[in-house]
């Protein structure tokens, strides 16, 4: 497994499994077939209501924690210091571990000042390795990422072959911030990606299918990937991109298929960001 390290130093996998929209009945059989199969990395979320699953899963596999790399997030109706804290230690009990690899601000709305507080002060006691964002794009990450004390290692975004997410670069880079990729093979209002006959034109040469020399692009980028299967067989695929390497000429030519560079949800919307403070702020 190809890895990178984070502004301070904590090395973080390429690849990894996700369980967005995975049922909490169904959580601990993926996790667990997910780790068979050799991912160590596994992003989950308060949100999901399926953090008890990966901590059953790990729990029963053997695995060594510190083989482990667990991510979740802080959802927006935990905004604010004393009830982001809060959530914190219930999210390592659901995980039944002592530390979170990385935690995540799962949306950029609510009180994410008083959240990024109870972080940096989770991130100094040890329950924490690293802390970042999620879904914050440019113009938000800025403002944010300018103001705090302990700049974001981490921002999650919806980013893959035909959203690339190129823009926001540089504006990561200032603040030393690294990109994970959600939705790596598609994500909502995405479903071309693993159809690409570009793609699988370019994975004919290596014996790759679309999907992998999509998730290849990404890790060859620097970007962390976290694709979600519930088969176990497209786990084991989707883990299998680092025997091969995509040429400079691959990689640009892929770089022309970008449509959409901030994603197809605009969490810049005021209409999307009334929903989640009426719903969930």
């Amino acid at each position: 497994m190809e890895t990178f390290r984070l502004s301070n130093g904590v090395e973080i996998p390429l690849l990894g499994y996700g369980v967005f929209q995975v049922s909490p009945e169904e959580c601990e059989r993926c996790v667990t077939d997910a780790l068979s199969v050799g991912y160590r990395l596994i992003d989950t979320a308060q949100a999901y209501f399926n953090e008890e699953g990966v901590g059953n899963a790990w729990r029963k596999s053997g695995q060594k924690r510190e083989d482990l790399f667990l991510v979740t997030k802080v959802w927006i109706s935990n905004a604010g210091e004393e009830k982001a804290a809060k959530s914190i230690d219930e999210s390592l009990r659901k995980l039944q571990t002592e530390y979170i690899d990385l935690l995540l601000i799962h949306q950029a709305y609510g009180d994410v000042f008083g959240t990024w507080r109870a972080m940096e002060k989770a991130y100094r006691d040890g329950k924490v390795r690293a802390i970042g964002v999620s879904n914050f794009q440019a113009g938000r990450f800025f403002d944010f990422a300018h103001y705090v004390e302990v700049k974001p290692m981490v921002n999650q975004l919806q980013c893959n072959t035909l959203i690339q997410q190129t823009g926001i670069e540089p504006i990561h880079a200032a603040f030393g911030t690294k990109m994970m990729a959600w939705g790596p093979l598609g994500g909502q209002g995405v479903d071309s990606i693993v159809k690409s006959e570009q793609l699988a034109g370019i994975g004919a040469k290596y014996g790759k299918s679309a999907a992998q020399v999509a998730l290849r692009w990404l890790t060859q980028r620097g970007i962390v990937a976290i694709p979600k299967s519930t088969h176990k067989e497209r786990m084991a695929q989707n883990f299998d991109i680092f025997n091969f390497s995509l040429t400079d000429e691959e990689m640009a030519q892929i770089a022309t298929m970008n449509q959409h560079d901030t994603g197809t949800i605009n969490f810049s919307d005021p209409q999307f960001v009334k929903y989640l403070i009426e719903t969930y702020g």
